[in-house]
């Protein structure tokens, strides 16, 4: 598999290298040891989530508060997918930029997003199915949601029509209001956030 990093830092692009014959393909989409020799530390899945969205449908920018923290490993099982990660640890050189790359079914490409940067996609087909397999369980109230429209974000979504979004993401702070009110996660110089440290 090919790992490139984006344009934040401590995400990255996971591309593999797909075996193909007269029966299909086979690829491997996660192989732990690659990832943590990139990384410099282990990723280790807790919780796999699933979910399915139709054309049009833009959710995000959704991250978790440290502690706990979460850690994402994103692939586009069915459909495709406008995928756009964003800096959002307070005192990151790279505070507030985005990387963009489209995920889809047939490529395989995935995503590793670090613990502290948001992410969110808009959906390019109907009964798109994304995938993220995450490093820590889902614990209630951690949740830290921007709005994906905000302005000084301005964001590529691409979409040529009003996108279908949920009322909690309609309704989310801007990034600097999230920041105000001290929900972002620290940026540290090694791009970990260690366990235990809040903003």
């Amino acid at each position: 598999m090919r790992v490139e990093e984006t344009a934040v830092p401590g995400a990255y692009v996971i591309t593999p290298e797909q075996i193909r014959d007269d029966r299909g393909n086979f690829y491997e989409s996660l192989r732990a040891d690659e990832l943590e020799r990139v990384l410099g530390y282990p990723f280790v899945p807790r919780q796999i989530n699933y979910s399915v969205s139709r054309r049009g449908t833009l959710r995000g920018i959704h991250s978790v508060s440290t502690p706990p923290g979460q850690a994402k490993y994103v692939t586009c099982v069915r459909g495709a997918l406008r995928d756009i990660v964003v800096d959002l640890r307070v005192g990151s050189p790279a505070f507030g930029r985005h990387a963009v790359v489209e995920l889809d079914a047939e490529s395989g490409r995935c995503v590793y997003v670090p613990e502290g940067v948001g992410h969110g996609f808009l959906a390019l087909a109907d009964d798109t199915c994304i995938s993220y397999v995450v490093s820590s369980a889902y614990v209630p109230g951690t949740q830290v949601h921007i709005q994906p429209l905000d302005p000084e974000l301005a964001l590529p979504w691409g979409f040529s029509e009003p996108p279908v979004m949920s009322a909690k993401d309609a309704g989310a702070p801007t990034l600097a209001e999230a920041r105000t009110a001290g929900i972002l996660t620290p940026w540290h110089l090694d791009g970990r956030v260690p366990a235990g440290v809040g903003a």
